[in-house]
């Protein structure tokens, strides 16, 4: 078995437009030109994956969503499925940010549910876990963090690729 790559991600939460794939082009040339030992990727705001995905196939650059619904397809207003992340060719997905677990109350139930959506589509998924500073503070940091990644980690990941992101909360 092969070691696992360190995966670099930058998250662009809810930034960029159309010009900034131009950016993500500039990326991609220079990690073409100088290969990381580590995989890298990108995942930006959900109108530029598609974009970006065509963009940049065939570099060493990767392409996410920043994070989708549990559902294949319901009636939710803006939000986005694995399914139609990885339509636009979006190859990981970002789950339980830091902000959506404190400011949309997101569970760790939830971002379980969303990882095996995520595995559904076929996508990588990235589980972001993290403490508060009221946590940090209490000395609650590896309750907290132990506490998230086993209920953000469904069984069904064993043997499939994943990333663990530490994102405490600021």
């Amino acid at each position: 078995m092969t070691a696992p790559r360190p995966l670099i991600a930058g998250n662009w939460k809810m930034n960029g437009l159309a010009a900034s794939v131009a950016e993500a082009r500039g990326v991609a040339a220079a990690l073409d030109a100088q290969p990381p030992g580590a995989r890298v990727a990108l995942c930006p705001a959900g109108t530029l994956v598609h974009r970006m995905a065509h963009a940049l196939a065939g570099t060493m650059l990767d392409v996410g969503g920043p994070a989708c619904r549990g559902a294949a397809s319901a009636a939710f207003t803006g939000d986005v499925s694995a399914e139609m992340l990885a339509d636009c060719g979006a190859a990981l997905v970002i789950l339980g940010h830091s902000e959506r677990r404190a400011g949309y109350g997101e569970t760790d139930a939830l971002v379980a549910a969303k990882t095996l959506a995520a595995l559904r589509a076929g996508l990588e998924p990235i589980i972001c876990v993290g403490e508060t500073l009221t946590e940090r503070e209490a000395v609650r940091t590896l309750e907290i963090v132990t506490g998230q990644v086993r209920g953000s980690l469904p069984a069904e990941l064993v043997g499939k690729a994943f990333a663990v992101a530490y994102e405490p909360v600021c």
